[in-house]
């Protein structure tokens, strides 16, 4: 069941947003070269928890850190340590906020220093990638439209999706129904679900410069492309409002 969220519930969940928004501000704040994803992990979590609230991911599924820190080829997932950013490099953060029992949950991917074009490029298909899906959010429209949003414009501007991986429900939990996909193939019948006032859930594209094929690797968390082309990682946790959609992590 998808469980739509009251006033007072919405309430939590906007607080817990505006502490992500702030947190990736902060870790956008520190990235520059030398700064290690560990370094990264530390600034989110203080941030998290000097604005009242707790990581959401600390913990979640045996996960050992606050922020998901992924580099370049790394797409989602990575486990922040010891690497160092370098000039030319792109970093994703990914980062969740349980405020008052509700969660929010949102990721950016930042350039380190001067990027090359291609890089720019891929940064800004994967935003406006968002941003299309968000623009399909309103209350009796159908959720695949969001998907249909994304993929036509990326699969348009010669980029592949991530497949094993999606936008999901959140609330009491920081991964409920229903799923939020990015991709389907053509011919299936994937479920849809009608958009009402009061569900919640995020969307984010994860978008590769290359191929589409995926591995996690050995830490059992951090997913890599198969041709290690580069991958970028948007999103925004959303409420349906009566008139719209309302961006619960807006920076």
């Amino acid at each position: 069941m998808i469980a739509l969220k009251s006033k007072s519930e919405l309430e939590s969940m906007r607080q817990a947003g505006r502490i992500v928004a702030l947190a990736l501000d902060a870790a956008q704040a520190a990235i520059r070269p030398g700064v290690t994803t560990g370094d990264l992990d530390r600034v989110v979590d203080e941030a998290i928890r000097g604005l009242g609230a707790s990581p959401s991911f600390k913990g979640l599924y045996g996960f050992p850190a606050s922020a998901c820190v992924s580099v370049n080829e790394e797409i989602v997932h990575g486990i922040p340590g010891r690497r160092v950013l370098r000039e030319g490099d792109i970093v994703s953060v990914d980062a969740g906020a349980l405020y008052k029992g509700l969660h929010a949950d949102g990721a950016w991917t930042y350039p380190v220093g001067e990027v090359a074009l291609e890089t720019r490029r891929l940064l800004e298909v994967t935003e406006t990638a968002l941003m299309r899906g968000i623009a399909q959010v309103r209350p009796d429209g159908w959720l695949l439209d969001v998907t249909v949003a994304i993929q036509e414009y990326v699969e348009g501007q010669g980029m592949n999706l991530v497949r094993q991986y999606h936008g999901h429900g959140l609330g009491r939990k920081l991964h409920e129904t229903p799923d939020v996909l990015n991709w389907v193939a053509k011919g299936s019948r994937p479920r849809n679900v009608r958009m009402k006032p009061g569900m919640t859930f995020t969307i984010e594209p994860m978008v590769i410069a290359g191929g589409w094929e995926t591995y996690v690797k050995p830490d059992h968390w951090t997913v890599v492309a198969v041709d290690r082309a580069w991958s970028a990682h948007f999103e925004h946790s959303l409420a349906v409002t009566e008139s719209g959609c309302e961006i619960l992590t807006q920076r």
